[in-house]
């Protein structure tokens, strides 16, 4: 699927959020959705709601089933766009019962509770390309405001306090755009933890060098992503 089809498929299912019951919003991800997702959706099995359950519990497990079901579409994604575009690499995290795991671990009732209302500017020049990627933090009560470029970026910084900055790398023409938005947050003496998302952000040296710069972390994929966004905002 092109990233067209993925954002019109993206609207469908949020529009379904609003209208059926899970096991019908399951049903429809697991007939419509590639061979990947149809995998992950398989082994949720762990995720399912059990009767008597109080209605924290509850909640904190229907936020698991939607922010699994939001990683593993995402996960399928980013690997259909590697190999559209000839890469041999994998996402990080891509073995649905590793997602399922890592959700199990960071969607608790406490971390709900901790999140909920959270906000983060979220600074890319393709927003489609991580429609759901924010579906699985708004899934825990996060609220997103989306630039699409530093000058804007900082114009919103100056209007509002965020709990969270996500930011791309490259948005042309500046190849470096999340460093050179780095230090213009630096210069406001905005202390807000700064995340970069970018091809190649888990490597070690651009950890590093990030690191170095001033930011809470680099990191690539959706399920590192996901970690390090409930990491940087649960110890603020």
């Amino acid at each position: 699927m092109n990233a067209d089809q993925w954002t019109k498929l993206l609207t469908v299912i949020v529009s379904l959020l609003q209208a059926i019951s899970w096991p019908l919003l399951a049903l429809f991800i697991l007939l419509y959705l590639g061979a990947s997702l149809k995998k992950f959706i398989g082994n949720m099995g762990e995720f399912t709601l059990k009767a008597g359950s109080t209605g924290v519990e509850a909640t904190a497990k229907r936020q698991q089933i939607e922010v699994a079901a939001s990683l593993g579409a995402a996960t399928a994604a980013a690997q259909n766009q590697d190999k559209d575009q000839g890469n041999n690499t994998s996402t990080d995290g891509s073995n649905p019962r590793d997602i399922a795991r890592l959700v199990s671990q960071l969607v608790t009732p406490q971390n709900s509770r901790q999140l909920a209302g959270a906000s983060i500017l979220w600074v890319d020049d393709i927003p489609s390309n991580n429609e759901y990627q924010r579906s699985a933090l708004e899934a825990l009560g996060i609220r997103f405001t989306i630039s699409t470029s530093t000058e804007d970026a900082l114009e919103m910084l100056r209007l509002k306090h965020y709990d969270a900055i996500i930011s791309d790398m490259g948005r042309p023409p500046d190849e470096q755009a999340g460093y050179t938005l780095l230090e213009k947050v630096k210069e406001m003496n905005i202390t807000t933890p700064y995340i970069i998302y970018a091809r190649g952000g888990n490597k070690p040296q651009n950890k590093a060098e990030a690191r170095r710069r001033g930011a809470f972390d680099s990191v690539s994929g959706p399920e590192a992503l996901f970690e390090t966004v409930i990491d940087a905002i649960k110890n603020l």
